[in-house]
């Protein structure tokens, strides 16, 4: 009897991971960010932008908001795992959305191994945001000319993904256990 093989294409990988201070308005607080962040991934940062006017928190159109950056192949897997290790590599099934992906803050930036703390930043926290993807693609939802859906067979599962996540880097998928009562 011969075993039925995996499809190779059906593999999931790690698209890009995206690493996100919001900050809520310009000035001091946003270059501390930025630096902040161009410190702990070691790539480009990008300014992003307010798009809708929120009155109450002094928001308006085009008023710069805070930073993010993006990494993909080795580095991002590297990070990653840096980044679980300031989690006690838990994480919440309410944390994964429907389509697979993985999203969870750090509260503070010293959390992660091998950042030092640095008075004249301040204490920070930032967001991170896993996309996946199978190793066939899913370039034809994102093409310019003739977009399509990717097929029911080909999209990754809140499942899946938590499977990934706990085998390739043996993260515990559940509530965080208190450590304290305060």
């Amino acid at each position: 009897m011969s075993d039925k093989k995996e499809n190779p294409m059906r593999e999931i990988m790690i698209e890009k991971i995206t690493l996100n201070v919001g900050v809520g308005e310009a000035g001091d607080k946003l270059e501390k960010a930025k630096v902040l962040l161009e410190r702990i991934a070691g790539s480009k940062v990008v300014v992003t932008h307010a798009k809708r006017r929120i009155p109450s928190w002094g928001v308006r159109p085009g008023l710069a908001i805070g930073v993010k950056t993006t990494l993909r192949g080795e580095k991002a897997i590297e990070m990653l795992k840096r980044l679980f290790k300031a989690v006690d590599n838990t994480v919440n099934p309410k944390q994964f959305d429907e389509e697979g992906n993985l999203s969870f803050g750090i509260k503070e930036y010293i959390h992660i191994p091998e950042v030092k703390y640095d008075p004249s930043l301040g204490i920070i926290g930032l967001d991170v945001c896993i996309t996946l993807k199978r190793k066939g693609g899913t370039r034809t939802k994102r093409r310019a000319y003739r977009t399509a859906k990717i097929g029911k067979a080909h999209r990754i599962t809140k499942e899946e993904a938590m499977d990934f996540f706990k085998e390739k880097f043996g993260i515990y998928i559940g509530e965080k256990k208190r450590t304290s009562y305060y």
